[in-house]
């Protein structure tokens, strides 16, 4: 029996493409014995699972990071110690080739997939030839609605980050303007002074606004209206209309404090607890906060600052592993950031603002004829923009219908949830 209904079944597909063979094997299982040793054997498939596909996500040793990291002090603190079997899990795939790039698009979309795998298969642990009874029984009844909460939390974050990608697209429509300038032969002062305003309004575009040293913001978190000293008022007005398109997350909130706020209480099972299915639900817990810290260090998110949160992720553990690495890695791009009021540790932007810079100081000395060697160095630059413009079209759209993919599965999977809880509360009402 499905849970939550017959109808709910065709939830169990999405996004799980990989799953059958995880999800048969745990559903033969419990046909065939109910027993403790089992339900451990299925724990230890999920922490596998988690193990496997976050340690899929650290990129190779010799590969170097682009130079421009973003804030600090993030640190990974003990919480429980596990012991799961370490490995990896029959019939598993993953769709990605295993060279993304660390925080490019493609790395964000894989890492997008691992939650969505895993957040199946932790349907499967849970609910699966389960009595409504078992879910709802200490100490799950405690850490499910601090679960089902942090769902809710995680709604506005993917609010937030939907509407960060439109701002990259906005700074990618304004880099292939850019390009389709400066790549014409021969130069006209027109050229210039189209490429010089797509340069501003691309600058300008995810630009914060942060005061120094305090983590507040002076106005919007993000400022399309700010510009450049050399940029005329037309060009603020270009990239003014931007925001008034875009704008629907509300003024004052915070993917920071957003992300403190799901953190928060991310306690493991009270020594003394049963384990089992509150060590599963804890994991889930886990992996939904690092998720969605991961996405709003890498995408644009209004008001990111202080976002260096404490994230109690028990490191001894072995399921924990990979997704200690990552953390840390992402660390390590953070605080090799530059300069403030960054838009985010995504590969792509990081590498369009240098060049950006680049054209900008090109454009503002230009003069006609160039040097042979400075035009060479110029026409590569124009290349590379334009390759990564073309890699952003390949990825941008993919990427944010799966963040809409996640607001949905958020949703069902917690109406699910909640359902089956209802159906606990039920049985063990007396009948009058």
């Amino acid at each position: 029996m499905w849970p939550g209904g017959a109808d709910n079944k065709k939830i169990w597909a999405g996004g799980a493409d990989n799953q059958g063979h995880f999800l048969g094997r745990i559903s033969i299982r419990r046909n065939q014995v109910a027993s403790m040793e089992g339900e451990v054997e299925d724990l230890e498939l999920f922490q596998r699972k988690i193990s496997d596909r976050f340690s899929d996500l650290l990129p190779p040793k010799k590969e170097s990071y682009h130079s421009s990291g973003i804030p600090s002090s993030i640190s990974i603190s003990s919480a429980a110690s596990d012991s799961p079997t370490a490995g990896s899990i029959d019939g598993d795939s993953s769709p990605f080739s295993g060279c993304e790039t660390f925080l490019s698009i493609a790395w964000i979309r894989k890492l997008l997939d691992a939650f969505l795998s895993c957040e199946t298969e932790f349907k499967a642990v849970l609910l699966i030839g389960r009595e409504p009874s078992q879910v709802a029984k200490a100490p799950l009844d405690r850490l499910i609605p601090d679960l089902l909460d942090r769902a809710v939390k995680g709604l506005d974050i993917c609010n937030g980050i939907t509407h960060g990608i439109d701002a990259v697209k906005f700074m990618k429509n304004q880099a292939q303007i850019v390009v389709s300038a400066l790549e014409q032969r021969p130069f006209t002062d027109g050229q210039i002074r189209r490429a010089r305003r797509a340069l501003a309004a691309l600058q300008g575009s995810v630009v914060m606004d942060e005061k120094e040293n305090t983590g507040k913001s002076t106005e919007r978190s993000w400022s399309f209206g700010k510009r450049t000293s050399g940029a005329s008022s037309k060009d603020r007005h270009h990239g003014l209309s931007f925001k008034s398109l875009s704008w629907s997350v509300a003024k004052h909130w915070s993917a920071a404090k957003q992300v403190q706020s799901i953190s928060s209480n991310l306690n493991a099972p009270r020594s003394g607890e049963p384990t089992g299915l509150a060590l599963t639900v804890y994991i889930m817990n886990v992996v939904l906060v690092f998720v969605m810290w991961a996405l709003v260090a890498a995408i644009p998110c209004q008001d990111r600052a202080g976002l260096g949160t404490h994230i109690p992720v028990p490191k001894q553990s072995n399921w924990a592993h990979g997704i200690c690495g990552v953390q840390e890695k992402i660390a390590e791009e953070w605080k090799k950031k530059e300069k403030k009021g960054s838009a985010g540790l995504m590969e792509e932007v990081i590498k369009i603002d240098k060049l950006a810079h680049s054209l900008v100081e090109f454009a503002d000395n230009f003069h006609y004829p160039m040097e042979e060697e400075k035009e060479a160095e110029f026409a590569a630059q124009v290349a590379e923009l334009a390759e990564i413009c073309r890699k952003m079209d390949d990825g941008l759209g993919p990427l944010q219908s799966q963040i809409r993919e996640l607001f949905h599965r958020l949703v069902r999977s917690r109406a699910m949830i909640l359902d089956v809880l209802d159906q606990a509360g039920k049985s063990s009402t007396p009948h009058v």
